[in-house]
């Protein structure tokens, strides 16, 4: 027999938040494993709330953001209760519609709760005195790798230390296993690969402040043309998500570098995998360099259209405040957690079968105190468009050099913003 939580226990569960409603139904609208994570956390959050229906739409990754901006533009019609929000995309949404999404400081959320997720991942979600979204994921990246493949080349992971190595291993690692390419990256969609190894580096397209354009300084030059080296080296191939997975799954590829959200991808697109794969940092530029970056990472907003706005806040303050929510989701689809406390969780130093026994999770969760801020600003958007189509140009062959690509890259994205280049 479901026990009925009364107002009094529920207030009391939420600690300072205001009395919340005991029944009702909240939609979220999420994309691929952050949706199934989603939905992973629904039996515990009912334990505790049997009267909260939760509806998790998997919507895509740009329909997500798409329907979403829509909706505010429509001044809410058609919104969720909850919308997920990448971080590198937040600004867009606070800076044009400061009122689509509800201050979570209305609904009880304290500095305390707020102090439980590092800094740099409550940087984007926060205006002056306004929070509008709640931290979720992080994205510290990891080189996920076939073991089997390395083995059969007799490449030691842990002797790739620089890019450099890892070009020299690919080219062994093709020869050895034909038909295998050494790594993806999704050259004609997307900047993930330059974004991370800058970042890595210490690079982004804006600085910290937001106030100017980075893009063309020399870290970030230097990234660019370390691509270019394993792009002309022959081991590299463009191939966008769905593409990296079929490869995964037919034995294509060695080598995926991505967040350490991929870890879930891996493991439940491509089962038959299980005791093949493995993870190791990433390299860096020099021997002794830095070998952390972060890419992607997530938050939760509450639509301010939303008729169940504190129903809402209990399941956020369930799902990513509390250790159970984030480890169910790490557990069950990798999403790795923000929640300050839940990396201190056994599990996550537990070996993990698929990983052929590995620890994966303490491998990848130790370099998230390494990771350099990296901000997205309300142009983010317009300066990724500018920095794929001067990717795909200079990897063709279009400008004499990263320098001369990245310097028209800056100049674009000054044209688009107004903000000025850094000298």
């Amino acid at each position: 027999m479901r026990t009925i939580l009364t107002c009094a226990a529920l207030a009391l569960a939420l600690g300072s938040a205001p009395a919340f409603a005991q029944s009702g139904e909240i939609t979220i609208w999420s994309w691929n494993v952050a949706a199934s994570s989603l939905k992973a956390t629904i039996e515990g959050f009912n334990k505790q709330f049997p009267d909260i229906k939760v509806t998790v739409q998997d919507l895509g990754n740009n329909p997500t953001y798409d329907k979403s901006i829509a909706g505010c533009a429509a001044g809410g019609e058609g919104l969720p209760d909850i919308v997920t929000i990448e971080n590198g995309e937040a600004e867009n949404y606070w800076s044009q519609f400061p009122d689509c999404f509800v201050d979570l400081h209305t609904l009880g959320y304290t500095a305390e709760d707020q102090a439980k997720f590092p800094d740099f991942k409550r940087t984007e979600l926060e205006v002056e005195d306004k929070a509008y979204a709640m931290p979720w994921d992080s994205g510290p990246v990891a080189m996920f790798y076939r073991r089997d493949f390395y083995e059969k080349a007799g490449v030691d992971p842990t002797s790739i230390k620089t890019w450099d190595d890892f070009i020299a291993a690919g080219r062994k690692i093709q020869e050895a296993n034909p038909g295998v390419k050494m790594t993806n990256a999704d050259f004609n969609g997307d900047s993930e690969f330059f974004r991370m190894i800058a970042n890595e580096q210490g690079c982004a397209y804006f600085a910290a402040d937001g106030q100017s354009i980075t893009v063309n300084q020399p870290a970030c030059v230097a990234s660019m043309t370390k691509i270019k080296e394993m792009n002309d080296a022959g081991i590299i191939t463009s191939a966008d998500w769905g593409t990296k997975i079929t490869n995964n799954t037919a034995d294509k590829v060695a080598s995926q570098m991505y967040g350490g959200w991929y870890e879930g991808t891996i493991r439940t697109e491509s089962p038959d995998g299980s005791g093949k794969w493995g993870v190791y940092l990433m390299p860096s530029l020099t021997a002794d360099g830095p070998r952390a970056a972060n890419l992607g990472g997530s938050s939760l907003a509450i639509t301010s259209a939303s008729n169940n706005k504190e129903a809402a806040y209990a399941y956020l303050k369930y799902s990513l405040a509390t250790n159970e929510g984030q480890i169910a989701m790490l557990k069950g689809f990798g999403l790795v957690p923000s929640l300050i406390s839940a990396l201190d969780d056994p599990y996550v130093s537990e070996g993990q079968p698929y990983w052929g026994g590995q620890p994966v999770w303490k491998d990848i969760l130790g370099t998230l105190p390494k990771v350099a801020p990296s901000r997205g600003t309300p142009f983010q958007s317009d300066a990724e468009i500018i920095v794929r189509a001067v990717q795909t140009k200079y990897l063709g062959g279009g400008y004499p050099d990263a320098k001369a690509a990245l310097d028209d890259a800056a100049s674009q994205i000054a044209s688009a913003t107004g903000l000025p280049v850094e000298e």
